[in-house]
C-alpha cells in the first residue's frame, strides 16, 4: 500500500496554475527524486505535500497508517538558519516540539532521542557548539538530525546539498542513502541529475512534460534522455 498517493494535482498561486496533471505514489522504502527546470513547481509541490500550501485541485492521500506528523522536513538552507544563535543540541531537540502536547521542559526520552539522532548524523561531539559556528555540511547534518527527531518514517528534503562543496555533498548523499537503506522513505528535490540517477529508485520530472516512474524507465523516456543529456536544470 502506498504511503502517499497524489491524483491529478494542480499547483499554483492565487489561482494561477504552474503545473497540473501530477499523479504519482510513494511507497515504503522508496527514494523519490523530484527534478525539472527552474520555476516548474518543485518546491511548490513539496510545500503542498507538507500541507503548507493548498493545491488548486486534485488530492493527496496518506496511507499505510502514515500520519502527517510522521513526515520530517529539511527545507532549503537559509541565512537565518546559518546564523541562528542556538547550540546544536537545542536545534536538534526542537524537532521534538511537534510531538504530543505542550510541556515546558524536554523529557528524558526526548533528550535520549536527540542524542541518538545526533550520533546517527555524526554530530554528537558538536552538541554544545553554536550551530552558526559550524560548516555548511555540519549544519545540514544537524538539521537532518532535527528532522529525524520530528519524524522518522518519511523525510522530505528540498535541495539538501545546495551550496556545499563536492566532498561534503557526497558525504551528505551517503548519509541520506544510509537512512533510506535503513527503512526511511526519502522524497528529495534535486537539481543534480547525476545524483538523482545514482541514488533514486523513482523519478518525478516536472516541466513542459511530466514523468513519473522508476529510474530505469525515466532513462528510457524521451524526457529523461533529453534532461540527462543537458545535465539537468540550469543553476
Amino acid at each position: 500500500m502506498a504511503l502517499i498517493t497524489v491524483k491529478d494535482l494542480a499547483l499554483g498561486y492565487e489561482g494561477q496554475k504552474i503545473v497540473g496533471g501530477l499523479t504519482f505514489e510513494v511507497r515504503t522504502g522508496d527514494y523519490l527524486c523530484i527534478v525539472g527546470e527552474n520555476g516548474s513547481g518543485k518546491t511548490t509541490l513539496m510545500k503542498t505535500l507538507l500541507k503548507l500550501q493548498d493545491p488548486l485541485s486534485g488530492t493527496i492521500e496518506l496511507g499505510d497508517g502514515l500520519l502527517r506528523n510522521e513526515i520530517g522536513y529539511l527545507p532549503q538552507q537559509t541565512l537565518v538558519q546559518k546564523d541562528f544563535p542556538a547550540s546544536v543540541r537545542e536545534v536538534v531537540l526542537s524537532g521534538c516540539l511537534g510531538k504530543g502536547g505542550f510541556h515546558p521542559f524536554y523529557t528524558r526520552e526526548e533528550k535520549a532521542l536527540a542524542d541518538k539522532q545526533m550520533e546517527r548524523m555524526e554530530v554528537l561531539d558538536l552538541a554544545d557548539r553554536s550551530i552558526r559556528d559550524l560548516s555548511g555540511g555540519q549544519q545540514q547534518r544537524v538539521l537532518l538530525a532535527r528532522a529525524l527527531c520530528a519524524a522518522d518514517k518519511v523525510l522530505v528534503l528540498d535541495e539538501p546539498v545546495s551550496g556545499l562543496d563536492p566532498r561534503v555533498t557526497e558525504e551528505l548523499y551517503t548519509l541520506i542513502e544510509k537512512l533510506n537503506k535503513g527503512g526511511i522513505t526519502v522524497i528529495m528535490i534535486s537539481h543534480d541529475i547525476d545524483a538523482a540517477l545514482k541514488y533514486a529508485s523513482h523519478i518525478l520530472h516536472i516541466g513542459k512534460t511530466v514523468f513519473f516512474g522508476t529510474k530505469e524507465d525515466y532513462l528510457k523516456s524521451e524526457t529523461g534522455r533529453q534532461y540527462a543529456a543537458r545535465g539537468g536544470e540550469e543553476r
